[in-house]
């Protein structure tokens, strides 16, 4: 076996997850990804841990939400049950087809968010971790060779976080300081938030991994201004192209994009509360130094930032602030490498991707 899968499940294992001797772990994954669902369950073994493995498919997935009345769906009760009695829950993707659900209809994607929101919740409460496993499929979406591309992913994946950690470190104090940040990049994107007694919270692949981002909540009903992301958004095997969101008192009132703005739309129906934003999240994995359609790597990219409307993760959300509680939660990328700058309280912490408290910052 390939020495970097086992230092994947590693890192899973001990960084992302610590699994402990009495754990009951339920790894999900599809077939593509049975070399490391393998070097998992032996970590799992070495730990006196328990595995119970879950298949996942893509095809399934569209089978069932074509078939499916979305007006029909419940909340599925079995899943719950499962998770609600484990302790550690590892899913990874490893798509054979990345755009087998690209003939779904998004309404059906939405109503089973909507649906799943109480299993979502369930397994966030828990030790749990996002991660990928390369296959063709992905590497001819980021077009790349497939040997690039696994080398890309393990780059990623199998850092120094204990490194990673204390670089992102310098920007969580200045975050839990301000009141009011300040997004600005070329002549589209002008935007303002408020995000005091918000918590920054510092991404080293404790859940995600790769990691590599420090994020927070907009206190909701304080976002203002203009947002042109300029990474497409890839949703459903559909991409998004410069889409585009217009914010005032928080929430989306205009709103378009150059392909599948309907797509845009449909996501912006999800609910009452997918219209503000959830996360406003700083990247800063340079690891990750290109775009591949997959945001589990690319909010993490170096030198950008991204912008989730819909749900905010407790965790960033503090003591006596209110959150945005959405079924949806869906990530936007600008790219901050050119005319950008971020500001706090009016000071400037980034400008065209250089941090200040790095050498080469030109105040």
């Amino acid at each position: 076996m390939d020495p970097r899968i086992r230092e994947h499940a590693g890192v899973i294992a001990d960084h992302s997850t610590g699994i402990e001797a009495g754990d009951m772990v339920v790894v999900s994954a599809p077939p593509e990804a049975e070399d490391l669902v393998v070097a998992l369950f032996e970590v799992i073994g070495d730990r006196n841990a328990t595995p119970a493995y879950m298949g996942k498919s893509e095809r399934a997935d569209r089978a069932f939400m074509r078939a499916a009345d979305a007006e029909e769906l419940e909340t599925p009760a079995h899943t719950k049950a499962l998770y609600e009695e484990l302790d550690v829950l590892i899913r990874v993707r490893a798509p054979r087809n990345a755009t087998e659900t690209s003939d779904v209809d998004p309404a059906a994607t939405a109503a089973r968010q909507r649906v799943g929101q109480p299993v979502q919740e369930v397994a966030l409460s828990k030790r749990w971790c996002l991660t990928q496993f390369p296959t063709a499929a992905s590497a001819q979406l980021a077009e790349m060779s497939s040997e690039a591309y696994e080398q890309f992913v393990w780059d990623a994946v199998n850092l120094d976080w204990e490194a990673q950690y204390e670089f992102q470190e310098n920007m969580v104090e200045p975050l839990d300081d301000a009141a009011e940040v300040r997004i600005v990049s070329g002549e589209n994107t002008d935007v303002s938030m408020s995000i005091d007694g918000m918590v920054a919270v510092n991404d080293d692949a404790r859940h995600n991994l790769p990691g590599g981002e420090v994020f927070t909540a907009p206190v909701p009903g304080s976002v203002e201004g203009e947002v042109y992301f300029d990474k497409p958004v890839y949703r459903q095997g559909r991409e998004v192209t410069d889409a585009r969101l217009v914010f005032e008192d928080g929430e989306v009132i205009e709103h378009g994009a150059g392909k599948n703005e309907a797509v845009l739309t449909e996501i912006l129906e999800t609910d009452a509360s997918v219209r503000r934003l959830g996360e406003l999240g700083i990247g800063m994995n340079r690891a990750i130094d290109r775009f591949t359609y997959n945001m589990l790597f690319d909010e993490k990219m170096g030198d950008t930032v991204h912008m989730a409307v819909g749900n905010a993760y407790d965790e960033t959300v503090g003591e006596d602030r209110e959150g945005n509680d959405s079924a949806a939660h869906v990530d936007m990328i600008v790219d901050m490498t050119t005319d950008s700058r971020i500001e706090l309280d009016g000071e400037i912490v980034q400008r065209d991707g250089t941090f200040a408290f790095e050498e080469e910052f030109e105040a």
